[in-house]
């Protein structure tokens, strides 16, 4: 599973680039599908979850070549319409398929996929939208099989602003004959991504970024598409947590400024001085940083879950008592007892976290359980005394590319052990 070795008590310093995004590039190479011919992928990061999905596309028949940040996908002559298992659970996202699959060939099937841990995390919106576009559901315990005659018109209402679910409609409803509304829709900016991708696939989409996305069905996609991935604005705020944490001065480059507005916020409320340019933002040394009262995770635009790890292990070590609710995945919890080890003084109580905090931690053996949580654990080690061992390392390096390089290069005594 691979480890990250840390030595904390480093500050960082200097520039950091910003890699391609991995919530946005998942759902662009499941989108390839659609125009059964070639897209030339640009700023693609070399993840795990990147290679997973590049898998499933040539075990379906698509041709997949790939080199320094770049994917080049050929699906003229892709065959299949099952995701095979296998492959399915490396990668909860991987559902993702069933939208586009059925778009293009009116049938699929698909596992139950795998991934990260976080609680119930349902597809029930993705499959009961599905039903409301006509599309057939048979769902048994393990497989799910899709199939459908025409997409029909509809409006759907989603329940939650679901961003799987509403990027599944979205590929699903490319080929509809009249139009598909989606009412109380995602607003993250990888969705915005996607359509533009999408967009310049030739398909008839507006209104992504509010509450509501209409979709005008499209006869045909162009054969030919390239397109440059969103950066990751979760590595970004990483790193400025872990800048934080570290009272370090750091430049991360290559980012879109506004998509990280509730993390800034956050951060100069606790006394982190912050400038933004562009497409870069500076975090400057603070000593005095203290406490917020009282944080919760929500939808975009507001405060991602996928930042809570590692603002906790941020708060754990202010003045203080702070307050963070988590309000999407109800078991994000599993790193608190990691950071607890290290002398985190954080307790739970129904997804509420109380963070009291404390002026030291000490480098212990800790186990990665997830993806941002294992991120939350090597903010930590870098401010801890000593040496922190991070296992569970392949969770990590699912969402972070070159994140020991990264680190490095910034002063962070920092190495990665393959198992």
């Amino acid at each position: 599973m691979g480890k990250y070795i840390i030595k904390g008590g480093n500050k960082l310093n200097g520039e950091v680039f910003i890699s391609g995004a991995k919530n946005a590039v998942l759902p662009i190479l499941a989108s390839t599908i659609l125009n059964s011919g070639i897209c030339i992928l640009k700023n693609v990061p070399m993840l795990l979850d990147t290679f997973v999905a590049m898998d499933i596309l040539r075990d379906l028949g698509c041709k997949v070549t790939y080199g320094e940040n770049t994917v080049v996908i050929n699906s003229k002559d892709m065959n299949k319409t099952n995701v095979k298992e296998e492959l399915v659970k490396k990668m909860r996202s991987s559902i993702i398929f069933l939208g586009a699959i059925i778009s293009r060939f009116k049938e699929a099937s698909i596992s139950y996929p795998g991934g990260c841990n976080l609680g119930k995390r349902p597809i029930d919106f993705h499959l009961e939208a599905f039903k409301k576009l006509g599309i057939k559901i048979d769902d048994n315990q393990n497989l799910i099989r899709a199939s459908v005659n025409e997409i029909k018109e509809n409006i759907i209402d989603l329940p939650f602003a679901s961003v799987g679910a509403t990027q599944n409609i979205i590929l699903a409803s490319i080929f509809v004959k009249g139009k598909v509304v989606i009412k109380n829709c995602a607003k993250e900016p990888e969705i915005i991504d996607m359509v533009n991708f999408l967009r310049k696939m030739g398909a008839n989409i507006y209104g992504e970024g509010t509450n509501t996305i209409t979709i005008n069905g499209v006869e045909n996609l162009k054969d030919m598409v390239e397109y440059t991935v969103m950066p990751d604005r979760i590595e970004a705020g990483t790193f400025l947590c872990m800048s934080a944490i570290t009272n370090g001065n750091i430049k991360v480059n290559g980012i879109v400024p506004h998509y990280l507005s509730s993390l800034i916020d956050i951060l100069e409320q606790i006394g982190c001085e912050i400038i933004k340019s562009k497409e870069s933002i500076k975090i400057k040394n603070s000593k005095n940083l203290k406490c917020i009262d009282f944080l919760e995770t929500k939808p975009y635009p507001y405060f991602a879950t996928d930042l809570q790890p590692q603002i906790m292990a941020l708060l754990s070590t202010l003045d203080g008592i702070s307050v963070i609710k988590e309000n999407i995945f109800e078991a994000r919890n599993k790193h608190i007892p990691e950071l607890n080890k290290m002398g985190c003084n954080i307790v739970e109580d129904n997804n509420i976290f109380i963070i009291n905090g404390v002026n030291s931690l000490i480098g212990r053996n800790v186990f990665a359980k997830d993806l941002r949580g294992g991120a939350g654990l090597i903010t930590a080690g870098l401010f801890a005394e000593g040496e922190t061992v991070v296992d569970g390392a392949c969770y990590i390096n699912r969402g972070y590319e070159y994140l020991d390089k990264k680190l490095s290069i910034l002063g962070a005594d920092i190495k990665y052990i393959e198992d």
